[in-house]
């Protein structure tokens, strides 16, 4: 499955980049978060509860950032156990770049899961996925103290990581 989006968030990209580096802060923008800590130089523990529509489980795991671009881009890449139903795991790769004064945010994911999470079925997951995602930005600006802008995702002309 695959997710994304493009946004513009009214601030500086160096702060973009040190906000998705600051634990609170992402504590803060991450629905159901319960902990993100650093673990490692580029890697986090998380656990976070997760709206599935019908189901509502924790997962636990961790999170390891690789293709470093200070103030430009990484991937992200985790795996998570939401007990019972199984595992989940994805990559999202994080480009920004320059937009004026404000900062364009290109965020593609990709991920999947096993177990009794797929049989849920793919479109309840895709939609919960997206709204996390969206939620995450909205938040994340709120917590930076930014307006962040979701803008029309156009394939063609996205940057691929």
């Amino acid at each position: 499955m695959d997710f994304g989006g493009r946004y513009i968030v009214a601030a500086p990209r160096v702060a973009v980049w040190a906000a998705l580096n600051d634990t609170a802060m992402l504590k803060a923008a991450i629905p159901g978060c319960h902990k993100i800590v650093w673990s490692g130089a580029d890697t986090l523990d998380l656990e976070i509860k997760v709206n599935l529509g019908v189901v509502h489980p924790v997962f636990k795991g961790d999170l390891a950032l690789s293709g470093i671009v200070p103030a430009e881009r990484y991937t992200l890449t985790g795996r998570g156990k939401g007990g019972l139903l199984g595992l989940a795991e994805g990559s999202a790769d994080i480009i920004l770049a320059d937009a004026g004064e404000d900062t364009l945010l290109v965020f593609v994911a990709r991920g999947g899961a096993s177990g009794q999470i797929m049989k849920l079925g793919k479109a309840i997951i895709g939609h919960s996925a997206q709204k996390v995602i969206d939620g995450f930005f909205e938040r994340f600006g709120a917590a930076m103290g930014a307006q962040v802008t979701p803008l029309p995702v156009e394939p063609e002309t996205d940057p691929v990581p």
